[in-house]
């Protein structure tokens, strides 16, 4: 589970929104360089939500967020939200990207996913993150506040989730483009 959590360099630069700073790169504790690829705010009706922080294997500067390349969601929310908001709305927008056999390929794992996923105050940090291992197999975790909460080896899961944010129905289109760095 060690190998999961992230460190930044001290030397690292940083890119800052609304006072949540982010780092340009993050190096998870096997030693693999993930690079900021793009950072953004996620507005729900007219209230800030949280930002959030997309970063990738540094060897593969372009965005691949659904593809076999490690790579890390980071998101620190600015209000209180329970552990089952949570877990419907990622039931939802795992549902929204992919078709219905995908979908029901993936449920039991998501059940479980869903499970993990723990209540919220503001500043607490979610790290969504696939860490390959070539050839389709690597590890998925989600970690709170550096604590691991859930692995799974499925990048069929992983892609699923990474899509709420980053697939081609995302929760918000402004963010995805933030998040993107387009």
């Amino acid at each position: 589970m060690g190998a999961l959590l992230a460190t930044t360099s001290p030397a690292a630069l940083a890119v800052e929104i609304k006072g949540v700073t982010f780092a340009d790169q993050v190096t998870t504790q096997s030693g693999q360089p993930l690079m900021l690829i793009g950072s953004g705010l996620f507005t729900y009706l007219l209230w800030d939500a949280y930002v959030g922080a997309y970063y990738q294997d540094a060897r593969r500067p372009r965005p691949a967020p659904l593809k076999d390349v490690s790579r890390r969601l980071v998101l620190e929310y600015f209000h209180a939200i329970d552990a089952e908001d949570f877990a419907k709305a990622t039931t939802k927008g795992v549902r929204k990207n992919l078709s219905a056999a995908d979908f029901a390929a993936i449920e039991p794992e998501l059940a479980r996913f869903n499970r993990a996923y723990q209540d919220v105050v503001p500043g607490d940090r979610y790290a969504l993150q696939w860490l390959s291992a070539g050839g389709g197999s690597g590890t998925l975790s989600l970690v709170l506040n550096g604590q691991v909460n859930f692995e799974s080896d499925s990048l069929a899961l992983a892609n699923g989730l990474f899509a709420i944010w980053l697939g081609d129905e995302p929760a918000q289109q402004d963010f995805r483009t933030q998040l993107l760095g387009q």
